[in-house]
């Protein structure tokens, strides 16, 4: 079940910040780089990120979650999280689904991802977003840029 999540909880911004932790661990192995800013999120930083959340639950734990910003006809995805134990369970390509499936008044979707995460890039390419640039945001690492035009 995928359902909007409130922040005004400390136990829930507790929870997305855990799972941000474990999934982020992940992609930092993936990458060579462990300087993902989710990866060290505080409580504070993820209540103030000025972000939508979204969550995928399963037997009634937080086990996914995606977050975005709505900028004029864009929506900028930030964060894409699944608990470790549920990789390739299909969780990511719901949120990212559910996503594009909301009435947000944009034309245009954009994510980015580190270049080497490659289940994420093999994601977004499979659910119709183009690569649009690849960036190097500190030596030899770089990250995908992807956009989805509704």
């Amino acid at each position: 079940m995928i359902k909007q999540l409130q922040l005004a909880s400390i136990d829930r911004v507790q929870e997305i910040v855990a799972l941000q932790k474990a999934s982020y661990a992940i992609e930092a192995e993936l990458i060579g780089f462990d300087g993902i800013p989710p990866l060290h999120d505080t409580a504070d930083r993820v209540r103030n990120a000025g972000e939508t959340f979204w969550g995928y639950f399963y037997e009634g734990r937080l086990s996914g979650l995606i977050s975005y910003k709505i900028s004029g006809d864009t929506l900028d995805i930030h964060r894409v999280a699944v608990h470790p134990e549920l990789f390739r369970k299909g969780i990511a390509r719901k949120l990212v689904a559910h996503v594009l499936q909301l009435d947000s008044g944009t034309d245009r979707v954009i994510v980015s991802t580190g270049y080497e995460n490659k289940p994420a890039v093999n994601l977004y390419l499979s659910m119709g977003f183009k690569q649009i640039d690849k960036k190097e945001i500190v030596k030899d690492l770089f990250i995908a840029c992807f956009e989805y035009i509704r």
